[in-house]
C-alpha cells in the first residue's frame, strides 16, 4: 500500500513537472492592437437636415469659421452619406476591438444632431487616440470615381506634432484601402489618392493623428453601387482595420 501510494505521488508530480502544472493559467496571446485607442468618426448623423438650425452655426476652426456639420452627400438612388459612414463604422468597431483596440465613436447612432465638427475632435483629443480615423463619402461630378484619404496641413502653434504622424497614418490607410477593396485612387482630386488640407475643422483642431477618408464618389454610378452593396462595406471596413494596423502595430 505504501509502495503504492508512493508511486501514485511520484507519477502526479511528474505529471505537474512535464505540464506546467495543471492549475496554471496561460497568458493570453498579445494582440496587435494591445493598448490602442481609435476613435472612428462617422461623417454627418441622420436628423442633421431636420435641423438646419443646429448644423449651420458657424463654429471656429483656426483658418476660418464653418458650420458646425452638413447634410453629407447620396447616391442618385438616395443612399444618405450618414448612412453609409455609421455603417462602415459599425463593421470596423468590432474588427478592431478584436485586435485588441479601445474603439471610441463620436456619436453614439444614426439618429441624432451633429455633434458639431469642434466636438468630433474635441473627442479624439480627450481620448488621447493613438489614431484618429473620420469616415466619408464624397458627393464630387458625376464623372469622378476613386477615394482619397485627406491628412492635416501645417498650422504652425496649432498642429505642429501631428502633422507627420497623420501622413503616415494616411499613407497605411492609404494602401490598404486600395489593396482591400480594389478602388482606384481619385480622378478628380488629389494626388496618389492624398490630399493635405487646412480647411477641414476635424483635422485643424485634432491633437491627436488624423484623417479624413473619402471612401468613393456617392454621385458616380460605380462607386455608389459599390458603397450601396453590404458585402463590398464589408471589405472597407476590413481594409480599413488593416490599415490601422499598420500604422498602430
Amino acid at each position: 500500500m505504501a509502495a503504492n501510494r508512493a508511486g501514485a505521488v511520484a507519477f502526479a508530480m511528474l505529471v505537474v513537472l512535464t505540464t506546467g502544472g495543471v492549475s496554471a493559467a496561460s497568458p493570453a496571446p498579445a494582440r496587435p492592437l494591445d493598448g490602442k485607442v481609435v476613435v472612428i468618426d462617422p461623417g454627418h448623423n441622420g436628423r442633421n437636415a431636420a435641423h438646419p438650425e443646429v448644423i449651420n452655426r458657424p463654429v471656429d476652426i483656426i483658418t476660418g469659421r464653418k458650420p458646425c456639420n452638413t447634410t453629407g452627400a447620396s447616391t442618385a438612388a438616395g443612399f444618405q452619406e450618414h448612412a453609409f459612414t455609421w455603417d462602415v463604422a459599425g463593421r470596423l468597431k468590432p474588427i478592431l476591438e478584436g485586435m485588441g483596440a479601445k474603439v471610441v465613436l463620436t456619436r453614439p447612432d444614426d439618429k441624432g444632431v451633429g455633434p458639431c465638427i469642434t466636438e468630433r475632435a474635441a473627442i479624439g483629443n480627450q481620448a488621447k487616440a493613438d489614431a484618429v480615423l473620420s469616415i466619408h463619402g464624397d458627393g464630387a461630378r458625376a464623372s469622378g470615381h476613386g477615394f482619397h484619404v485627406i491628412t492635416p496641413g501645417l498650422l504652425p502653434g496649432h498642429n505642429d506634432d501631428v502633422v507627420e504622424p497623420s501622413a503616415r497614418l494616411g499613407r497605411d490607410i492609404r494602401d490598404a484601402y486600395r489593396d482591400g477593396t480594389g478602388m482606384p485612387y481619385a480622378n478628380y482630386t488629389a494626388t496618389n489618392g492624398l490630399q493635405s488640407r487646412t480647411d477641414l475643422g476635424g483635422l485643424n483642431l485634432s491633437k491627436r493623428p488624423a484623417v479624413f477618408l473619402e471612401a468613393g464618389n456617392m454621385r458616380n454610378k460605380g462607386d455608389a453601387a459599390k458603397m450601396s452593396d453590404p458585402a463590398f462595406r464589408e471589405r472597407m471596413a476590413e481594409a480599413l482595420a488593416d490599415g490601422l494596423r499598420r500604422y498602430l502595430d
